[in-house]
């Protein structure tokens, strides 16, 4: 057993609205551990999308996943988090102090006085289709996130999808791949209208494959395909050169040990109010996609909110007998000096 870290914040979730709890409680002088199932900081923005741009954070009309992280990564530095990366918290338990204590699989135990659950969609991994043998082509020639669009440069390209993540990703490779076919089963598309209406263009104007039907045989060998199998709509087969093989049938979310933390729950969602985004359990908080609360919308902007609303109320719990004096950073001198500006 690893020695037990006394921490003010336990964290479990490293994603942009983890990073950002860490920034709003080190303004209130309270410390924080980050534990996270992923083996780096950012969530899915780093781990599904890190080179998708995002054009919805305040003051910035368009960022990468990563990019976001980065920043976000930099705003914190001055706070000194600790991150415990490849970890996923398997116990929890309140001693008769108040405190908790919390232990990882890689037997890491923290005692801490305030627990934020700001663990996204919980653990989520890539749906598989059904596809007999697929199995052999992942991480070679099969994908299910892109990490870095020069490695399908030149190459020919099956995207399968009818979401947001097959439109996007449509459009982002035409025009660095040598071909790019999107594929679905039928002619109708649950992404974004401008999206499809730009796909549409480009399949008119013969810079990409719109086809309508589903794999089923991969041809290649090596972890490397040579040509997908599909069956079309009129159950005729046809073979479609590819080289590369996106399938986005969506995540399978769960959460994991957490649902067995009793905290109330609202469809597989952690229940908070909206005064501090606490849960059924006091001293445990839960910010971002994890949580559920009337009116609730799944933003990283929103997470930003909760976070800044869930440290006010933390930093009572980590200092009972202090005054919580709200200040702001462009007029605080104190607040300024935390960050190293003044």
């Amino acid at each position: 057993m690893s020695e037990t870290i006394e921490t003010d914040v336990v964290i479990v979730g490293a994603g942009p609205v983890g990073l950002f709890a860490v920034f709003e409680l080190g303004l209130l002088d309270v410390r924080c551990h980050l534990i996270d199932i992923l083996d780096k900081p950012g969530g899915q923005c780093a781990e599904l999308y890190p080179e998708k741009p995002i054009y919805d954070i305040p003051g910035f009309p368009i960022i990468t996943g990563q990019g976001l992280t980065d920043n976000l990564l930099a705003q914190i530095k001055p706070f000194s988090p600790t991150f415990h990366l490849g970890e996923m918290v398997v116990s929890l338990e309140r001693l008769e102090d108040g405190r908790f204590r919390v232990q990882t699989d890689a037997e890491t135990v923290f005692l801490t006085k305030v627990i934020v659950i700001a663990a996204g969609g919980g653990s989520f991994q890539p749906k598989r289709p059904p596809v007999p043998g697929i199995e052999a082509f992942e991480g070679r020639s099969v994908f299910y996130s892109v990490r870095k669009m020069d490695a399908f440069r030149d190459h020919d390209i099956l995207i399968v999808g009818g979401g947001d993540s097959a439109l996007d990703w449509t459009l982002n490779l035409q025009p660095i791949a040598r071909s790019v076919t999107l594929m679905h089963r039928r002619d109708a598309f649950r992404a974004a209208p401008d999206s499809v209406n730009k796909m549409r263009a480009l399949a008119e104007e013969g810079k990409l494959n719109l086809v309508f039907g589903q794999v089923t045989g991969l041809k290649g060998g090596d972890g490397l395909i040579e040509a997908v199998e599909i069956i079309d709509n009129d159950d005729k087969t046809h073979h479609l050169p590819a080289t590369r093989l996106l399938p986005f049938f969506g995540l399978t979310m769960k959460l994991g040990p957490i649902a067995d933390w009793g905290l109330n729950l609202h469809e597989n969602l952690i229940t908070v109010d909206t005064e501090k985004f606490q849960t059924s359990e006091p001293g445990i908080f839960s910010i971002g996609d994890i949580n559920w609360y009337p009116g609730k919308l799944k933003l990283i902007l929103s997470g930003f909110h909760e976070a800044a609303l869930m440290a006010q109320a933390a930093s009572r719990i980590v200092f009972p007998d202090k005054k919580v004096l709200f200040q702001y950073t462009t007029s605080s001198t104190s607040l300024q000096k935390k960050l190293g500006v003044a």
